[in-house]
């Protein structure tokens, strides 16, 4: 028997009611209808899917204990076709723990008891539609902002950028695992941290951990954590990774230089969806959502046998490619652009943009470090600026072995060996390096406003190592100044 659906218009918001018992859905049908909203019913969870099809609720309202396809399987099935959906969930006397896990494991809106109070579920539809239409809002500009340019903190106009953008939002709101594939600097977190916003999973953990940054001895410690007493120096009990994840996300970056007897584990743990910590007894269950990444790829490394091949089969479900910035030329004013008002707020300093002749010099560069060398070239560039527009002169770009000057700093013919000024300094042959140290150091001490730390950025060194320099330059100069004597003028 099909159920009905009532039409009438409503500002309010669609609900789907969904019960085995005819008298519950009738009532609660008829009196929110009574109260401006649309209805529909459904008499179990198979039914409820296919209304989903037709006719697009704001919210559900569904019953937990119902034949063929009960309560808790409707909102599994749905959570894994993407839907995001709010639902209040009825429970009968004594089931509350039952609806709590519901809403905890399958992020339903909130619970009510039967008999229902209306009151309180008028006060509680109107909330979660509110909620949904936000969300749905947040989304569609989220997905607007891709074609501007922007996903999060990602950027790019280009079509490969365009091409990942996509991508992403396809992928996001599943549980398919991901794989994501490019070279060192192309932003592969990033892009893992947008697929996390945009998941079901946007408000629990992102838990990220670099393979290639941890030893052997200690990478499986970090993932599984491990119980007091479990090796020497484990004092007390500590969770790992994926225990701090469960409910959200966790990012294995660099993966493929994850030990051999590791991915053992980690595949067990993916299949099983628990782990044991180290020196454990007992199985943990988790719920995570995997995306692994690796400048290399996983081809390379099954020909090498440095990845299972089980575990391949079970990491490569989704890859997505970042492209290098060397293939996506259209987007490197937009991204160091982007860039200037974030390193303006953190350097304390006022550029308002970037010079043409910076612009065509970043495009002829092939940028081997990607997205992550730009931006150092850039947070050096907006230290060295201070204020005003970017110009050829703050720019260093190593691979050309060279600092670009503008017309106006060159020096005339009859220049002094080494001077400082306000902007630049003049070489010649014959200067030593000592000369020249000190000069620069003292140049770029006077373009920050004596500020050390601005400088030391600035200047790629640690700020002791610039105040031992500092030292050092002070002794040198008292030293000199004894030599010489009194001054006879």
């Amino acid at each position: 028997m099909t159920e009905p659906i009532n039409t009438a218009c409503s500002q309010l918001g669609r609900v789907l009611i969904v019960d085995d018992e005819e008298e519950v859905r009738s009532d609660l049908a008829r009196a929110l209808t009574a109260q401006g909203f649309d209805t529909a019913t459904a008499e179990d969870g198979e039914q409820a899917l296919q209304k989903f099809d037709s006719w697009s609720p704001d919210v559900i309202i569904t019953d937990l204990v119902m034949p063929r396809l009960d309560g808790f399987e409707l909102m599994r099935t749905l959570r894994g076709r993407g839907e995001v959906i709010p639902a209040i969930v009825l429970t009968g006397f004594g089931s509350v723990e039952k609806a709590l896990s519901v809403i905890r494991d399958l992020d339903a809106y909130w619970f009510l008891e039967k008999p229902v109070k209306l009151t309180a579920l008028y006060s509680l539809l109107k909330r979660a539609i509110q909620h949904n239409r936000l969300l749905r809002e947040t989304a569609a500009l989220k997905r607007d902002l891709a074609l501007r340019g922007a996903l999060g903190r990602l950027t790019g106009r280009s079509e490969p950028m365009q091409h990942v953008f996509s991508l992403i939002h396809q992928a996001a709101p599943s549980n398919v695992s991901i794989l994501l594939i490019g070279e060192s600097g192309t932003g592969k977190e990033l892009a893992a941290r947008e697929i996390h916003n945009l998941s079901l999973r946007s408000d629990r953990p992102f838990v990220a951990v670099n393979c290639a940054a941890l030893p052997e001895t200690l990478i499986e410690s970090e993932l599984f954590g491990y119980e007091k007493g479990a090796f020497t120096g484990a004092a007390e009990r500590r969770p790992g990774c994926f225990e701090q994840a469960h409910g959200g996300t966790l990012f294995l970056d660099e993966i493929l230089e994850m030990p051999i007897s590791t991915q053992s584990r980690l595949l067990r743990a993916l299949e099983e969806r628990t782990i044991r910590r180290l020196g454990g007894q007992t199985e943990i269950p988790i719920d995570i959502r995997l995306i692994a990444a690796s400048n290399r790829r996983p081809e390379d490394a099954l020909r090498d046998n440095t990845l299972r091949e089980d575990l391949y089969y079970r990491l490569n479900v989704f890859q997505l490619e970042l492209p290098p910035l060397r293939e996506r030329g259209e987007d490197i004013g937009l991204l160091a652009e982007s860039m200037v008002p974030m390193l303006n707020e953190k350097h304390g300093v006022k550029v308002t943009g970037i010079s043409p002749a910076v612009l065509e010099c970043f495009r002829a560069y092939t940028w081997p470090g990607n997205v992550r060398e730009l931006r150092n070239v850039m947070e050096r560039a907006v230290i060295l600026a201070g204020s005003g527009s970017i110009g050829p002169q703050h720019i260093q770009i190593e691979e050309k072995g060279f600092v670009p000057v503008s017309p106006s700093s060159a020096a005339p013919a009859n220049s002094r060996p080494i001077g400082n000024g306000d902007k630049s300094i003049t070489l010649q042959a014959g200067v030593s390096l000592s000369e020249v140290e000190t000069a620069f150091i003292n140049l770029t001490l006077k373009h920050v406003n004596q500020n050390r730390k601005n400088a030391a950025a600035l200047l790629g060194i640690s700020l002791r190592t610039l105040q031992n320099r500092i030292n050092e330059m002070r002794r040198n100069r008292d030293a000199a100044t004894l030599q010489s004597g009194p001054s006879n003028s």
